[in-house]
């Protein structure tokens, strides 16, 4: 008899703590007992996850407490990998939520708790850092009992148990009046109120597929849930696309998770998460059946995407010279495998052999797969993130997000004129009483594009800032995006001093001595609301009069180095980000100022 098991999937907002609790309960269920030095966010697997300090991709693992399994899944926070979550939700029988003791129910909170309380999985609480000086764990709980009345959950879902913890030490209680203890309470409450999965062993074989991870030897592995009958190895099996086709194929290898590590099993039952050899060609949300007796299961869908970004070759004079996978191909090779992998995103084809659209949930999902791409050696250019509008009664509609801005009371009136100007709508104001304000808007998603850097300027790197995907609206009328032009190179050369000394003036540039550039490369911010062609290659004319070294060269400003994410909210329309795997820059859709002229973009000359 098969030990018995719980899958449960630990949900929050970006954050929260839901990486570092994974850890701790890894580290006490004895994982880490050979090496306990390697318990630090071990999950966040990918570099950039390490980087950043989120999580992007949703990862399973498994832990055992007196004799029963727990298949447990850390999932994103972030509101633009909600597609990660949707996919996990259908993979376990409950969610632990996650709260911040301090900054309570969030966004992203209120999402993924509705998506959990659609499927009818129950819920733990867990209300984390109450060791923080601002924490209100007693305020925080009413706030959440507040969101599941309010996203309407049935009454067994609101008696849900709580608990208390300090995540980091791998601490919790579940009375606050009681001191601190380790994690067995929250072990005991996983075990007692989650309920074991439901399945037939001796029903055909249903497989839910919710990943597929690529492995050197092995080929692709199909991730999922075992949802009826017993899966064999070398088992004869069907693969069951959404568009209705079936593929047969053998089951190659067959592995359950302990811990960190895949291990080998001969036979897995209903319940239970599995990685399946042999099953090349299988998408995300398809289903494993059995060969002799099918019986698919419903492929998964997720939230359609609301925004939209054209992924180009890079056409300009320095293609190739640093990226190795540049045509037109390999672009479409690499955003095609990611339309497979990704439930959230979506590649379409344009008229153009060169361009291709990429569908997603938002500015950081994009930012995170263009940052993915130029670490392969991609090499090729990005526009501008496009909401996706549709018509809704012969009128035009946008989507519509909920903003959620944290800030000191000195911050409140700056915010709101600039969300004002963005056509966001203020729907709610809470004063904590502890010198900050938090503010609720209704805004246009365009409204948001390129917003996060200037609010952290208006708040002096103080300001929270959370947005999550509400519905579509009518369409708001026209949002000013960037009130200042570019300065924009009219040749190609190499940046000099002298040029860089003359041109300070005319604003911020981007460029230092030494720099390559090109004809159409942006170099700088224009101060005033026109793009500006300048030579930014200009030398000074030496005479006998005077010597070169007589230049005040310690007078140049330090240029502005952009990130990835800054590039993304800076640029118009008519202006592209180039991305190689060791340099990003800004520059215009057409190179050249004549075609410019002709294409409608209009640059004054110095």
């Amino acid at each position: 008899m098969s030990r018995p098991i719980r899958n449960i999937a630990i949900v929050a907002h970006v954050d929260h703590g839901k990486t570092t609790l994974v850890d701790a309960l890894l580290w006490q269920s004895g994982t880490f007992r050979a090496n306990q030095e390697v318990r630090e966010r071990v999950m966040d697997s990918m570099d950039l996850e390490r980087e950043k300090g989120i999580t992007i991709m949703a990862k399973n693992t498994a832990v055992s407490y007196k004799g029963t399994k727990i298949n447990i899944v850390d999932t994103p926070g972030h509101a633009d990998f909600g597609g990660e979550v949707e996919r996990t939700l259908r993979m376990v029988d409950g969610i632990m939520l996650l709260v911040d003791a301090a900054e309570g129910p969030l966004p992203q909170t209120r999402f993924v708790l509705s998506k959990a309380l659609a499927l009818g999985l129950p819920a733990i609480v867990v209300i984390n850092k109450i060791d923080r000086s601002d924490a209100r764990p007693q305020e925080v709980l009413n706030e959440v009992y507040d969101l599941f009345i309010d996203l309407d959950a049935h009454e067994e879902q609101i008696e849900f148990p709580v608990l208390y913890a300090v995540a980091r030490d791998g601490q919790c209680t579940t009375d606050l009046s009681q001191p601190l203890t380790d994690l067995g309470p929250l072990f005991e409450t996983i075990v007692s109120h989650l309920p074991a999965p439901v399945g037939d062993e001796s029903a055909s074989v249903q497989v839910l597929v919710t990943n597929v991870v690529p492995d050197s030897y092995l080929g692709p592995l199909a991730i999922g849930r075992v949802v009826n009958g017993t899966l064999k190895e070398r088992q004869q099996v069907l693969l069951c696309h959404r568009d209705g086709r079936r593929t047969a194929t053998s089951v190659s290898s067959l592995f359950t998770y302990e811990g960190l590590e895949r291990v080998t099993a001969a036979e897995v039952g209903p319940g239970d998460i599995v990685a399946v050899g042999g099953m090349a060609g299988i998408g995300l949300g398809e289903s494993i059946a059995d060969a002799l007796d099918p019986h698919p299961l419903p492929a998964l869908r997720v939230d359609e995407p609301t925004m939209s970004m054209e992924f180009r070759i890079n056409d300009g004079p320095f293609s190739g010279r640093e990226g190795k996978y540049v045509t037109s191909r390999n672009l479409r090779d690499r955003l095609l495998k990611e339309g497979e992998t990704n439930l959230a995103m979506r590649i379409e084809e344009t008229d153009s052999p060169d361009r291709y659209l990429v569908y997603g949930r938002g500015e950081l999902q994009m930012a995170i797969l263009i940052e993915q791409m130029r670490r392969e050696n991609y090499e090729f250019c990005v526009g501008k993130p496009q909401v996706i509008t549709k018509r809704v009664d012969g009128a035009v509609h946008e989507p519509y997000e909920i903003a959620l801005i944290d800030v000191a009371e000195a911050y409140v009136g700056a915010v709101v004129q600039k969300m004002g100007l963005r056509k966001g709508q203020m729907t709610k104001m809470v004063n904590h009483g502890s010198g900050r304000v938090r503010l609720e808007f209704q805004v246009p998603s365009r409204g948001l594009i390129g917003y996060r850097t200037e609010f952290m300027t208006d708040t002096k790197g103080t300001g929270i800032l959370t947005h999550l995907f509400d519905t579509y609206r009518p369409w708001a009328g026209e949002i000013d995006h960037r009130a200042t032009g570019a300065l924009v190179a009219d040749r190609t050369g190499r940046v000099t001093g002298y040029a860089v000394l003359n041109l300070q003036e005319r604003g911020e540039l981007f460029v230092a001595p030494q720099d390559d550039t090109y004809m159409g490369m942006i170099v700088g911010e224009n101060s005033r609301d026109v793009d500006l062609e300048v030579n930014i290659t200009k030398e000074k004319k030496l005479t006998n009069m005077r010597a070169a070294s007589a230049d005040s060269f310690e007078k140049l400003i330090p240029p502005r180095r952009f990130s990835l994410e800054e590039c993304i909210e800076f640029i118009r329309d008519d202006e592209l980000i180039e991305v190689t795997p060791k340099s990003i820059r800004l520059r215009k859709r057409y190179l050249d100022a004549n075609e410019r002229k002709r294409m409608g973009t209009v640059t004054a000359s110095e």
